[in-house]
């Protein structure tokens, strides 16, 4: 599981990375859609970990906290995307 929430964060930043690199703000929405997707997961992996008492509440906390933040940024930006 531990490895599982590493692959989907990374997956956050590389997804960013690489719709940045792409043409047009279609194309880049693509790849922003993809890292809420993987933030999706980590949110899960975070779930199951703490239910199986893998993490704390405090860390499970701050890291969802985190996870919203970021989520929240995604979205406003997926936003701005979309309308061009």
């Amino acid at each position: 599981m531990k490895e599982q929430l590493r692959r989907a964060t990374l997956s956050i930043v590389l997804n960013i990375v690489e719709g940045s690199a792409r043409q047009s703000d279609k194309e880049f929405f693509r790849f922003i859609q993809l890292s809420l997707g993987s933030a999706s997961e980590v949110v899960a992996c975070l779930d199951v970990m703490h239910s199986a008492d893998l993490i704390n509440r405090k860390n499970f906390d701050e890291m969802m906290l985190e996870c919203e933040e970021i989520a929240k940024q995604l979205g406003g930006f997926s936003k701005k995307l979309r309308q061009g």
